[in-house]
Parts: C-alpha cells; structure tokens; sequence
C-alpha cells in the first residue's frame, strides 16, 4: 500500500476539529452574533466547511480501483 500523499490535509483537519469545539470560551460569556449566529456556532460551522474541503483535496488525489497500474 503507498504511502499518504502529505500528511499536511490530515493535520489541517485535526486542527480545524479542535477549533471547532468551544473550550477555549469562558464560561457565561456572553456570545457575539457573526452572521446570524453565536460566534461559537459559526466558528464551528467554518471550520466544518474546511473539514469537509480538506477532506476532498486529500480523496481527490488518491488512487482508485479502476485506474490502470502505473507504467501500462
């Protein structure tokens, strides 16, 4: 089995994953409202968009069953 293209996607997402969880709010903080929603909500749901892009910029790349072995 080859090797990960990069190992770069993988981390970009388990960082965008610990940005999208709110630990780092005090607690009873009051939230500020960016784009209709607590800030909490959408930094999360940005960084689940950037999840979901790094996820096809890793997938688009890999090999597939159907593609003919290299050389042929």
């Amino acid at each position: 089995m080859p090797p990960p293209r990069s190992w770069l996607p993988f981390a970009g997402i388990a960082l965008l994953l610990l940005v999208a969880m709110p630990w780092y709010r005090s607690p009873g903080a009051a939230p500020e409202i960016w784009l209709g929603l607590p800030d909490w909500v959408a930094v999360a749901a940005l960084c689940f968009v950037g999840v979901v892009a790094l996820n096809a910029f890793a997938w688009w790349g890999a090999p597939r069953d159907d593609d003919p072995p290299e050389g042929e």
